[in-house]
Formats: structure tokens, C-alpha cells, sequence
């Protein structure tokens, strides 16, 4: 990875104390990772402060968040459709901003919040489904191959259908 970035998300109640937080992306860090990603923004405001403080370069995860997935049915929802929810992720999109994120994953934003949010705040955004105006996209190797038969996003096209091919 000589021109690359490499990172590493923090698992799943990883970071649910500063503590465990600082503790956590420290082992990440130790294994490699120059940075690590959680999902979240007000609610985890000390864990980014003290992640930074801790000198460790920090990406937000704001939107459709993977690892609370069950904690809203169990199904993907786009963020930002109704006053309450963009008015929510400008917020979490802030708060990031002030503990120190040096970028932010949106994903499953509104474009119209995603291109608000990339231009009002200093990080980086890189969009997953967020429409075209962040500053970087990511596409989801397990959705562009179709590992996943019972669940393609809408803004996917996969190039193959690996699951039927396994």
C-alpha cells in the first residue's frame, strides 16, 4: 500500500467509553491502521475527543450506520428526507467537526444534505450512496460483486452475480 491510506473501523461496542475507545483504536493502530472509523455523532462525542487527544487521526460514520442496523428494524433507510433527520446530521456532522475528525462516511444521505454538509465543514466526506457531491465515493466490493443475493442497493449495479457463481 505505498499510495494508500489504510484504516480500520472500531468494532461493534469497541468505543462505548472513552476509555475503551482510546484503548481499542490504540490496538487497531498497533496492527497497522493510521486511522480509525466509528459510526456515530453527538452520542459519541468523548470517544472522538478522546481518540484525537490521543493523537489518532479519526473518521466519522454519519447516516445509514451498519452497526445499528437491527436498532432500526433491520432495514436500510435513506437520512435526511424529513426536517428532524437533516437537521440531526448537520448536528452529528458538527460535532465531528469540533472533536477532530479529519473526514466523514455518508452513507445513505440525502444528496441535497450530503453536498450541505461536504460544503459547510472542513473534513472530507466520502459518500456510500450520498449522490455525487462529496468529496470522495465509495462502492462496497460484497455489493458490486453480489455476494449478497437477497439485498443490492439501489445506487448499486453489480457487475457479476458472485453468490450464484460460489
Amino acid at each position: 500500500k505505498p499510495n494508500a491510506l489504510l484504516g480500520a473501523d472500531l468494532p461493534f461496542h469497541a468505543y462505548d467509553t472513552p476509555d475503551a475507545a482510546v484503548s481499542n483504536a490504540r490496538r487497531l493502530v498497533a496492527a497497522g491502521a493510521e486511522y480509525v472509523k466509528a459510526e456515530g455523532g453527538r452520542e459519541i462525542r468523548p470517544q472522538v475527543r478522546a481518540i484525537a487527544a490521543a493523537g489518532i487521526p479519526f473518521i466519522g460514520h454519519l447516516g445509514m450506520l451498519p452497526q445499528h442496523i437491527l436498532e432500526e428494524g433491520g432495514k436500510y433507510r435513506i437520512k435526511g428526507r424529513d426536517d428532524a433527520g437533516h437537521a440531526k446530521l448537520l448536528d452529528d456532522a458538527a460535532v465531528l467537526a469540533e472533536a477532530g475528525a479529519f473526514a466523514v462516511v455518508l452513507e445513505l444521505v440525502t444528496p441535497p444534505v450530503a453536498q450541505e454538509i461536504t460544503r459547510s465543514f472542513p473534513f472530507a466526506t466520502i459518500g456510500i450512496g450520498s449522490g455525487p457531491d462529496c468529496d470522495g465515493q465509495i462502492l462496497v466490493t460484497p455489493d458490486l460483486i453480489g455476494t449478497f443475493p437477497w439485498f443490492t442497493p439501489k445506487f448499486v449495479k453489480p457487475q457479476c452475480n458472485a453468490a450464484e457463481q460460489i
